[in-house]
């Protein structure tokens, strides 16, 4: 069995080649490099604290998850993935006529995922940091998922606001949905209570 700080460089080794492949000829340079912004903020912190903050395999193989999906993603612009395409070429039915949906779902996928994946890590960082137990050690990675997924979104406006125009609609994504920012944040806060509900029962 391979060392813990081998499989993690393993992970950065996969994920570094992945996020090469999908840097080349994204379908918006400049939305897949907002997109990777925040990405490159945690790819350094990990990378800055992994010596003295050693989180499980587990945690690291959810977050090394959660960043693939993100960067296809970025790579095509969330609204614009062709997982339809994808799925009628494997099967030759398409999963939108199947479920009735009218627009790409491909980000709300994410942000469920966001929750999914990311709360047990959350869950073992306040664990050992803030050396929480009991309720409040499944609590509190509910509440960060749900408070990081509101000001996601609010740095999305922001940003849609700011560059304006076909950049800002490809990042903020909406596709004509008002109430897109809220079923985002139910989605990730829906998913990480699934993680915890999860976690608690194991």
């Amino acid at each position: 069995m391979i060392s813990h700080r081998s499989y993690l460089a393993v992970l950065g080794a996969l994920f570094g080649a992945l996020w090469v492949g999908l840097a080349l000829q994204p379908r918006y340079r400049e939305d897949w490099m907002l997109e990777n912004i925040l990405v490159a903020l945690l790819v350094v912190a990990i990378a800055a604290t992994h010596r003295r903050f050693l989180l499980s395999r587990v945690s690291y193989t959810l977050v090394f998850l959660f960043l693939c999906l993100h960067e296809v993603g970025a790579h095509y612009t969330y609204a614009e993935v062709p997982y339809d395409a994808w799925i009628r070429a494997l099967t030759g039915h398409s999963l939108n006529e199947a479920m009735g949906w009218q627009r790409n779902h491909f980000d709300r996928l994410v942000h469920f995922m966001y929750g999914l994946l990311m709360a047990y890590p959350l869950r073992e960082f306040f664990l050992r940091v803030a050396q929480v137990r009991g309720f409040w050690g499944y609590f509190l990675p509910l509440d960060f998922t749900l408070s990081t997924s509101a000001l996601f979104e609010l740095f999305e406006w922001g940003a849609a606001e700011l560059f304006g125009g076909e950049l800002g609609a490809a990042y903020l994504g909406t596709q004509g949905d008002i109430w897109d920012a809220h079923k985002d944040m139910a989605l990730a806060g829906a998913g990480a209570l699934i993680a915890m509900l999860a976690t608690a029962a194991i």
